[in-house]
């Protein structure tokens, strides 16, 4: 049995993850740190070949790599799209593969490392990739540019109202949107809905190329600035002479 730890800081792809892989008999999640802490005491507590882990959690990579090898643990890095495998491998990483890796690419990558071999994932698909995801051509023709970007936004587990404010709309309006895009792919939960995407490489590479920009909000508008500078205009009080 291979014991695997997931580190990701999105919960929804931690569980994407963990669903591909746990399906197989040989295969055990054993644990999901969120935080660089929580890896920390997994590495320490917990029995594990194989650690698969975000990028986002390579800032102090030396520490994480002496842990691992310690107990004896390989490591695989998940990396962005914009980030260079060989950059990984350089600094004596054996695995290192794409967000946008399909479910059976993953499930390979985690025994070659747990037999004590490398695998690293090319980040260019190349052009052959229209003629083997046939399914994920067709469902990326028929999804708008906005639902492209909703789509990534779940994926990378933001909430509704998150969605929504990044695009200056309404939950309700993300809500009919999920309702009509998860009648184009034909899954029926945001879970679901990542696990389709890892599974067909034209919508993870689609998502992956989405740029998104958390801390956008609605702008506030002149009238309630006013509004506030009358306030506080009447709430002095007058000068006696």
């Amino acid at each position: 049995m291979i014991n695997i730890i997931i580190a990701d800081h999105q919960a929804i792809f931690r569980a994407g993850i963990a669903k591909i892989l746990a399906v197989e008999d040989d295969l055990r999640i054993v644990g999901q740190p969120k935080s660089l802490e929580q890896l920390v005491n997994c590495l320490e507590k917990l029995r594990s070949r194989v650690l698969v882990i975000s990028s986002r959690f390579t800032s102090d990579l030396s520490t994480i790599q002496s842990l691992a090898q310690r107990s004896g643990i390989a490591l695989m890095v998940l990396a962005e799209s914009t980030e260079s495998a060989s950059a990984y491998m350089a600094q004596g990483v054996p695995g290192v593969v794409y967000r946008s890796v399909p479910g059976d690419s993953l499930v390979e990558a985690v025994r070659r490392l747990a037999r004590g071999e490398t695998y690293v994932q090319v980040a260019n698909l190349g052009s052959g990739v229209l003629g083997e995801d046939g399914v994920g051509a067709r469902v990326r023709d028929r999804l708008s540019d906005k639902e492209i970007k909703i789509m990534a936004a779940v994926v990378r587990g933001y909430k509704n109202r998150e969605i929504a404010l990044q695009h200056y709309t309404s939950e309700q309006v993300i809500k009919n949107a999920l309702r009509n895009i998860f009648d184009k792919t034909g899954v029926s939960d945001r879970l679901e809905l990542a696990l389709f995407v890892l599974h067909h490489k034209i919508l993870a590479q689609a998502t992956a190329a989405v740029q998104i920009q958390p801390e956008q909000r609605r702008p506030k508008g002149p009238a309630s600035g006013r509004s506030r500078s009358t306030d506080s205009t009447k709430r002095v009080p007058p000068t006696v002479h």
